[in-house]
């Protein structure tokens, strides 16, 4: 196909965001070292030389699936790194970090049930969860 002519209509694929879209598929086979290599290209591509972010959006479900990465490597405070920067920002696509923080909460809850900071992070996000119903199942 060619480039797309205007890339602010909704309905076409900015060939930019195959990084993007291919992160979240990788994250969700499991293939981490795919996942965080094209997470951390969307983190660069959505983030200006002086730090400001381009793609508020995108760089939230990039470094959520850093978080994922992280908690399934055994790296439990870069998970919650990870996982706490992307719900910082004030621009969500409340949908997309649904979906994305379901798999971290799920992560988290496997493999660190016991541990008291992802215990914390989880009520964080049970929190999250009653302020925007849906975020988070209970």
């Amino acid at each position: 196909m060619p480039h797309p002519e205007n890339l602010d209509n909704h309905f076409v694929v900015d060939p930019a965001k195959f990084d993007f879209y291919a992160m979240d598929c990788y994250r969700l086979v499991g293939e981490d070292k795919l996942a965080r290599t094209l997470a951390e290209e969307v983190l660069r591509a959505g983030t200006d030389f002086d730090g400001t972010e381009r793609s508020p959006m995108r760089n939230a479900e990039a470094r959520v699936t850093l978080g994922v990465t992280a908690a399934r490597e055994g790296d439990l405070d870069q998970a919650l790194i990870m996982g706490d920067r992307a719900l910082e920002g004030d621009r969500q696509s409340v949908p997309s970090l649904i979906m994305t923080s379901r798999e971290l909460a799920a992560e988290m809850k496997q493999r660190y049930a016991a541990e008291p900071a992802a215990r914390d992070y989880l009520a964080r996000l049970r929190t999250l969860g009653r302020e925007k119903p849906g975020f988070l199942p209970q």
